[in-house]
C-alpha cells in the first residue's frame, strides 16, 4: 500500500471516494477485455471501503450525527454490496454485467454526495460533533492495510449484508 498521508478520516474517506470514481470513469471507456478485472478493483475497493466504514467510522458516529443519515448509510451500503456480490460472481459476458456496474456507480454517486455534502453530510455532521478524526484515521488505515493483504491473496470474503432484508 503506498504511503501516502491522510490529514484525518474524513480525507482517507474522500480519497477512497476519488479512487472508486476514477475506476469507475475507466470501466465506462474500457474495452470488453478490461472490464472483468476493473469490476473487480471496483469491487474490492468498495469491500474495503465498507468494512473500514462500518467497522470503525459508523460505530464512532453513532448517537453524534443525525439518525436518518445514520440508518440511511447502512443501507445504501448494503444495497451496494448486493450488487458487488454479484458482479464479484459474474462476468463481462453475462447479461446485465454492464447495467449492474452502472447502477452500482450511480448508487456510489449517490452515497458519496450524502456523506461529503458541505453542510449536512455525514462528514460535515462528524465534523460539527468534534469526533476524533484522527484517532479514527490511525485505525482505519490499519485495519485497510489488513484487508489489503487479504484482498491481494484472494481471502477477502462476500461483502456482508447488515441490514437489509432483516427485520428489524
Amino acid at each position: 500500500m503506498p504511503t501516502q498521508t491522510y490529514s484525518d478520516a474524513i480525507a482517507l474517506l474522500k480519497a477512497d471516494h476519488r479512487k472508486v470514481e476514477e475506476l469507475f470513469s475507466k470501466y465506462e471507456s474500457a474495452s470488453d477485455a478490461k472490464k472483468a478485472d476493473l469490476a473487480q478493483q471496483i469491487c474490492t475497493e468498495l469491500k474495503i471501503h465498507t468494512i473500514i466504514e462500518e467497522e470503525i467510522f459508523y460505530p464512532a458516529l453513532k448517537g453524534k450525527i443525525e439518525d436518518e443519515t445514520y440508518t440511511e448509510a447502512y443501507v445504501e451500503h448494503d444495497g451496494a454490496k448486493v450488487l458487488i456480490n454479484d458482479i464479484v460472481a459474474s462476468s463481462p459476458e453475462d447479461a446485465f454485467f454492464d447495467a449492474k456496474v452502472k447502477v452500482l456507480s450511480e448508487e456510489i454517486k449517490h452515497h458519496v454526495h450524502e456523506e461529503e455534502a458541505r453542510s449536512e453530510g455525514m462528514f460535515a455532521q462528524a465534523r460539527e460533533a468534534g469526533v476524533d478524526l484522527v484517532a479514527l484515521r490511525d485505525a482505519m488505515l490499519a485495519r485497510k492495510q489488513e484487508l489489503t493483504v487479504q484482498a491481494k491473496s484472494g481471502e477477502l470474503p462476500p461483502a456482508e449484508i447488515k441490514v437489509v432484508g432483516l427485520a428489524a
